[in-house]
């Protein structure tokens, strides 16, 4: 704070009235910059709007109730970037000709059925879409259709898209591109040799704690970077910290890192001298037909989003971005905006060390996409088909989820407040068995 230098000339009464009205000018100019909803740019308040809101440096130790009510208000509770509809017609999502009114599926023996699944899963919105029509829409907690939900990692996959449009259109030259090309400041740290490639990966081989259990954890510093008044220089400090795995060269090995998601938004940005908001908003969100605004969490509003998570979204407009996805990057009026084989290429698996699974034998992770398979030892039924296994995953912990199935011409979309932000894998088992038996209530 700049010191005021002490003055002998008096304060009058006419200069403390002019003080006062200035300050409360000023009070009022920047409450109307931020906005009705407490965010510049944002005109249409999402609903609930709740008047309470937690503290975001209590993000991974919220109960349950208290992360609806976060989840729901996460572009309240950090700085944000709004991506806009520019006015543009919504794409329609009619009503399928065949509705889901149920579901069985079992795992270990055990049956469950739809009710059963929203229990397990502490579903607070679903949204199935078959052939582009809604099958099935559900909110719970107060949730309502205009309500912005948090991604967490969700948003890893949608910067993914949007790395594919910037190779389309030639502001990223190759994902074989060294990162330090986008973004210097990293020569010398743990990430120099890193590959764009290897980094959406996540075979950076750089060590990362990701664990969302531990206070001294890297994540956890990021959680609370990110509650911080400055927290690039707080987040950007913590991820050039980080050291190299001794002996493991980028590439050999399969490890989370959301430090390292975090910066495949950054060379995304540097390369497009935009926003992850500006350049989703310019690209997709405007001309695909989303029916509201979205806001990014940013860390220097304008300037800089977070690229591990923060896209807070209406769960149709969830939806409508997994109908993008599934037509391979195509606009309604049929402009391709992605590389005809970007979908392959990002939900090719690496086969790294720590990728391959007994239930995913070919690798899980591509290009911030999942592949999500029930465990052999699940008894999943329905079981897997070769269409089934075509499924690929957004996943964010606490249940965030699109399921995108192109053979089914399928999309789900979940919210849900899990307790843990990671769960046994009976969850992620249940996940991937209902998704197949969604698949198979709805037919061919």
């Amino acid at each position: 704070m700049r010191a005021t230098p002490i003055t002998s000339k008096p304060i009058t009464v006419l200069s403390f009235l002019v003080l006062a009205m200035a300050t409360t000018v000023g009070a009022a100019q920047a409450a109307e910059n931020k906005g009705p909803c407490g965010v510049p740019n944002l005109q249409t308040c999402p609903q609930p709007f709740d008047k309470v809101l937690p503290a975001p440096k209590n993000m991974l130790t919220w109960d349950q109730d208290t992360r609806v009510v976060g989840f729901r208000n996460t572009y309240r509770l950090y700085e944000g970037d709004v991506f806009a509809t520019r006015g543009a017609k919504p794409y329609p999502l009619p009503a399928a000709d065949h509705a889901l009114s149920d579901v069985k599926y079992s795992l270990g023996g055990k049956q469950q059925r739809l009710a059963d699944y929203l229990k397990n899963q502490s579903v607070t919105g679903l949204l199935v879409l078959k052939d582009g029509k809604i099958a099935y829409e559900y909110y719970a907690k107060d949730n309502t259709p205009q309500t912005l939900w948090t991604s967490r990692s969700v948003a890893k996959s949608v910067v993914s898209v949007l790395v594919g449009v910037a190779i389309k259109e030639g502001k990223i030259k190759s994902v074989d591109d060294k990162i330090t090309s986008y973004i210097p400041e990293l020569k010398g740290t743990a990430w120099q040799d890193v590959t764009l490639h290897q980094l959406m990966q996540h075979t950076s081989g750089v060590i990362w704690d990701e664990n969302y259990a531990s206070p001294t954890s890297d994540f956890s510093h990021m959680t609370q970077c990110e509650a911080k008044p400055d927290p690039y220089d707080c987040v950007l400090n913590l991820v050039k910290s980080v050291k190299r795995k001794p002996g493991v060269k980028p590439g050999e090995v399969w490890s989370y890192n959301t430090g390292g998601a975090w910066l495949v938004g950054r060379v995304l940005e540097n390369a497009t001298g935009e926003t992850l908001a500006k350049y989703l908003e310019s690209r997709i969100w405007s001309r695909y037909g989303m029916q509201q605004d979205g806001v990014w969490h940013a860390l220097v509003p304008g300037k800089v989003d977070m690229g591990g998570h923060g896209f807070n979204a209406t769960l149709r407009d969830w939806g409508r971005f997994g109908q993008f996805v599934l037509s391979g990057g195509q606009l309604p009026g049929g402009e391709q905006l992605l590389p005809n084989d970007w979908i392959a290429r990002s939900t090719h698996w690496t086969q790294a060390k720590g990728s391959v699974t007994a239930a995913a034998p070919k690798g899980q992770y591509g290009y911030q996409w999942w592949y999500n398979a029930p465990a052999p030892d699940a008894e999943p039924e329905p079981k897997r088909t070769a269409n089934r296994d075509q499924t690929f995953w957004a996943l964010g912990i606490y249940g965030q989820t699109i399921a995108i199935n192109p053979a089914e011409r399928l999309v789900m979309v979940q919210w849900s407040t899990w307790k843990n932000a990671e769960t046994p894998s009976s969850l992620y088992d249940e996940q991937a068995v209902f998704v197949n038996a969604v698949g198979e209530a709805l037919g061919r």
